[in-house]
């Protein structure tokens, strides 16, 4: 069974992203030249805290360090989230890495 494909976008900067669903949010987007704050890329940090603006995840682990009014009001972890849709995420911070 082929590996679905979706497409990040990440607000405000309007990068988009082509991202594997076996791939965290977090590294399809370094790979991609987007730099977004992160430290400790195993879900506890919460460096990399966003907002979720459209689409599904899931993630790698079984509880990441998220509140459950965090989930409720769309917060993710992109350090071990899974992307099961096309998603739309609000990252203030996020920028073009330097070549």
């Amino acid at each position: 069974m082929d590996n679905p494909v979706y497409t990040v976008t990440v607000m405000p900067l309007g990068a988009s992203v082509a991202v594997d669903a076996s791939t965290t949010l977090l590294h399809a987007l370094d790979a991609a030249g987007i730099a977004i704050p992160s430290s400790c890329r195993n879900g506890t940090c919460r460096t990399c805290l966003c907002r979720l603006r459209d689409g599904a995840v899931a993630y790698t682990i079984d509880w990441p360090g998220l509140s459950p009014d965090e989930r409720r009001d769309g917060d993710i972890l992109p350090c071990v989230a899974l992307a099961r849709s096309d998603l739309v995420l609000d990252v203030p911070l996020a920028r073009r890495a330097a070549p």
